[in-house]
C-alpha cells in the first residue's frame, strides 16, 4: 500500500463535501422520492462503508463509532444486519447533520491512521475495499447533485444549487452524422489489473454485425421535433410497458422541461432557464430514448457496440469537478465520436445481465452488484456530475428503464445494411 492510496482516500473525502458547500442546513434532510435520498444519508452511508468494510476488519481494537448507525446508514447489505428502509430516509431528523460531519471527521482519522500503519507492502486486500470504497463513494458523489436536483424541482420557487448564467449556446450544433464500424468478433469487458467493477469481468469475446453508431448525442432540438410530431401522444413507437408508463404519469416531455408563456425551459442544478436545443437532451428514461429511435428510424446501441466504438476516444468531457453540472453542446467543427464520456449516460438497448463467466464475489462485498441483474437496462460514458477517473469503455451504469433523475441523454444505433432508413 502507498500513501497515493491514502491521498487518493482523503482526496474523494473532501470532493463528497466540497460538493455540500452550496446546501442549506435544510437542504440536507429531505427525501423528495423513494428513489432518491438525503444529502445527510450520503454523507452518513459512504462513511459507514469505511467503518463497516475496512476499520471493523483491520482496525485493532476496533469500537463502532455509533451501533445505532449500523442500521440507519445500512443501504442494501442484508449480510451485515437490517437496513433501515430506503423509502424512509427523509423521515430521520436525528442524528443532525454537524453529527454526522462529526461521525465522516472521525472516520476519516481513523482510517488515515489505519492506512498510514499498513503502509510498505502485505495489505492488498486492504487497498483492494479501500479502492472499492473509493468508487462507491464517487457513485455517491454523482448521487448527492441527482437528488439535490429532484428535490430542489419540487420547490416552486425552482431554487438553483449553483447560479449560472442564462442564455442559450452561441454555437453552430454539429449536423448528426455516423460512425461505420465493422462486425465480427470483438473483446469487451475489462482486462489488466486497474480498478473496475466484478460486473465488468470477465473480458470476452463476442459477434457484431456492421453498425453505425451516432458521432453525438440527440439534442434538446431534435428531441423538440418529436415531441412536435405527436411523440408522446403515438403508441406504435413506444414499447407496451414504455407506453403504460406515459399514460400512467402523464409524461409529455423530457424530466424539467417546463413550458412558460409558450416556450420551453429546463430546470437545472443552475435554476430554472430558457432550454438550449444546442444541449443534448438531458433526464430520458429507457422508454423515450428508444421509442425517439424508433421514431428516427434508428435504434439504440447495444452495450457491447457502444464498448467496441468507445475502444481509443479519449476520456475527456465535462466531468463533476468542471462544475458546469450541464452537458456541452458540440460545435460543427469536430470530427470522429464526440461527448462519449462526461456528458449524459447513454441508454444502451441491453439489459444487465451477467458476462459469461460472471462469478458474485464471496462475502457481503458480493451484495455490491450481482444482486441486481433483473430489470435494469445498461448504461455507458458517465455523466456532467460523474466524477473524473470514475468511468472508462468497461464501466457498466444500471437502471430500471423508467428512470429519469438520473443525467441520461440519447445516443443513436442503426444496422449498416438499414443506413438508408434512418434520418
Amino acid at each position: 500500500m502507498t500513501s497515493n492510496l491514502t491521498e487518493r482516500y482523503l482526496k474523494t473525502r473532501r470532493l463528497t463535501e466540497h460538493l455540500c458547500e452550496p446546501l442549506e442546513v435544510e437542504d440536507f434532510v429531505v427525501q423528495s422520492m423513494p428513489d432518491a435520498s438525503p444529502t445527510r444519508w450520503h454523507l452518513a452511508h459512504t462513511t459507514w462503508f469505511f467503518e463497516t468494510f475496512v476499520l471493523a476488519r483491520w482496525e485493532a481494537g476496533y469500537r463502532p463509532f455509533s451501533g445505532d448507525y449500523q442500521v440507519l446508514f445500512n443501504s442494501y447489505y442484508n449480510s451485515v444486519g437490517e437496513p433501515f428502509p430506503r423509502s424512509r430516509r427523509g423521515l430521520l431528523t436525528r442524528p443532525t447533520v454537524a453529527e454526522v460531519f462529526e461521525y465522516r471527521h472521525a472516520v476519516d482519522e481513523r482510517m488515515a491512521r489505519l492506512l498510514g500503519a499498513r503502509e510498505g507492502g502485505g495489505s492488498e486486500e486492504i487497498a483492494r475495499v479501500v479502492e472499492l470504497g473509493i468508487n462507491h463513494e464517487q457513485q455517491h458523489q454523482e448521487l448527492i447533485l441527482t437528488d439535490i436536483k429532484h428535490a430542489f424541482s419540487c420547490n416552486p420557487l425552482w431554487p438553483a444549487y449553483r447560479p449560472r448564467p442564462d442564455g442559450a449556446t452561441a454555437i453552430t450544433v454539429k449536423a448528426s452524422g455516423w460512425t461505420a464500424k465493422g462486425g465480427g468478433v470483438v473483446e469487451i469487458g475489462h482486462a489488466g489489473h486497474a480498478f473496475a467493477f466484478d460486473n465488468e469481468h470477465p473480458r470476452h469475446r463476442v459477434f457484431l454485425q456492421p453498425f453505425d453508431i451516432q458521432d453525438r448525442l440527440v439534442t434538446a432540438g431534435e428531441f423538440l421535433e418529436f415531441i412536435g410530431d405527436g411523440g408522446y401522444r403515438r403508441p406504435e413507437l413506444w414499447l407496451s410497458l414504455g407506453w403504460s408508463t406515459v399514460r400512467e404519469q402523464n409524461w409529455t416531455a423530457p424530466l424539467y422541461w417546463v413550458e412558460r408563456d409558450g416556450a420551453w425551459h429546463q430546470f437545472s442544478l443552475g435554476g430554472l432557464r430558457p432550454l438550449d436545443v444546442a444541449e443534448p437532451v438531458c433526464h430520458v428514461s429507457f422508454f423515450e430514448a428508444d421509442a425517439f429511435a424508433r421514431w428516427r428510424g434508428a435504434r439504440l446501441p447495444t452495450e457491447a457496440e457502444w464498448e467496441h466504438a468507445a475502444a481509443g476516444v479519449a476520456l475527456s468531457g465535462s466531468f463533476v469537478e468542471s462544475e458546469r453540472y450541464r452537458p456541452r453542446p458540440v460545435d460543427g467543427t469536430g470530427a470522429g465520436l464526440a461527448q462519449m464520456y462526461g456528458e449524459l449516460w447513454q441508454w444502451t438497448a441491453s439489459p444487465y445481465t451477467p458476462y459469461p463467466g460472471y462469478v458474485v464475489p464471496e462475502g457481503a462485498l458480493g451484495e455490491y452488484n450481482g444482486k441486481f441483474m433483473c430489470n435494469q437496462y445498461v448504461l455507458r460514458g458517465g455523466s456532467c456530475a460523474t466524477p473524473a477517473g470514475h468511468v472508462r469503455a468497461t464501466y457498466r451504469n444500471f437502471f430500471p428503464p423508467e428512470a429519469r433523475w438520473q443525467f441520461t441523454g440519447i445516443r443513436l444505433a442503426r444496422d449498416a445494411q438499414n443506413s438508408a432508413t434512418a434520418r
